[in-house]
């Protein structure tokens, strides 16, 4: 009896020890991330995002600026096709710029707020904090989190965060189905919290110059008339149960061929394609209600009129275009995430 007493004293000892080296529990680390966030005034990040939501992977150089409250800059490169994009948030609303095509959407819109963000920190620290069921492991560097998720793309079920332990920021995300295969995953490779930021950081018109200056934009002006008669037409992989492909037309104007693929059935859609032009000008398009998408090929732009659905995007030099009546807002964008087939499926 003796022996068991002394060894539970050793027990104690051992873990108030370890609790005096630093060893943190999960309500500690908690504490640590409400409060960090509440102090948070910015940051700046650079991140590699892989996607295997698609045929193939999609990789992508992501460089997120944050300033409190509200002030975002999400600039997506894609490291092998000349795919460039920025999500702005400022005073005037949230844009989408495709640089290259000097082309611009402005949303009045409360993104990111209403889903999870997998390349934004204080995203994922509240998924952190506002889920019960979380699970939480500690190694020598880093705390783990695995926690349910409430992305627009209801296939990305849960996700796996792992914090540097110095200072509780992002080292790593896996974003994983229901049956735990990692369909995104985002390493952070630079990250400066309560980062400083200079006057027009996140104007519009600042951002689309500064990239364009990094591109060789009259170079696809000279491009675009062979473009246009020239444009692989692709078709969704993905089709809702009780909907298939009925039939196809193409026309021909100034502004180059287009092809509209239609599909009828219980959620009937429609498809237009065709090649991406240059605009003259970068006034941003005015959308009343809309929101960036995230649909791994591409940052798209989710629109809704009435019972009327689209969501557009551009890839790979062509302009795409998908409208339904019919369709819920998720199976929309799983069409739309699915569109890289090159045959009618």
């Amino acid at each position: 009896m003796k022996k068991i007493i002394s060894l539970l004293i050793l027990l104690a000892a051992l873990t108030g020890l370890l609790t005096a080296c630093g060893e943190k529990s999960q309500e500690d680390v908690i504490e640590d991330l409400e409060r960090t966030l509440d102090e948070l005034t910015g940051y700046k990040t650079q991140a590699t995002m892989t996607l295997q939501t698609g045929e193939e992977p999609q990789v992508y150089e992501v460089e997120v600026w944050y300033k409190n409250p509200s002030f975002y800059r999400v600039a997506l490169s894609h490291t092998e096709k000349d795919q460039n994009q920025i999500i702005l948030r400022n005073e005037e609303g949230v844009f989408v710029l495709t640089p290259a095509l000097n082309k611009s959407f402005r949303f009045q819109s409360d993104w990111p707020e209403n889903n999870s963000q997998v390349y934004l920190y204080e995203s994922l620290m509240n998924d952190i904090l506002m889920d019960p069921e979380r699970v939480f492991t500690a190694t020598e560097d880093h705390y783990t989190f695995q926690t349910n998720t409430t992305y627009t793309n209801k296939n990305l079920n849960q996700q796996e965060i792992m914090l540097r332990k110095k200072d509780l920021t992002p080292a790593s995300v896996k974003v994983m189905d229901v049956e735990l295969n990692v369909l995104a995953e985002v390493l952070f490779d630079d990250f400066q919290l309560n980062a400083d930021f200079s006057e027009g950081d996140f104007d519009m018109d600042r951002n689309m110059t500064a990239a364009q200056l990094q591109m060789d934009v009259p170079a696809m002006l000279e491009e675009e008339e062979e473009t246009d008669k020239e444009f692989t037409v692709f078709y969704p992989m993905y089709e809702p149960q009780g909907t298939q492909f009925s039939h196809s037309e193409e026309v021909v104007s100034d502004n180059g061929k287009r092809v509209i693929l239609s599909y009828e059935g219980d959620q009937p859609f429609t498809l237009i394609q065709q090649g991406s032009r240059v605009m003259e000008a970068s006034t941003p398009v005015k959308m009343s209600e809309g929101e960036p998408v995230d649909l791994g090929m591409a940052v798209g732009v989710f629109t809704q009129d009435g019972e009327n659905k689209s969501v557009s995007w551009s890839y790979e030099g062509t302009d795409f275009f998908l409208i339904s009546q019919y369709m819920e807002k998720e199976d929309l964008m799983a069409v739309a995430r699915s569109v890289y087939g090159t045959h009618e499926k």
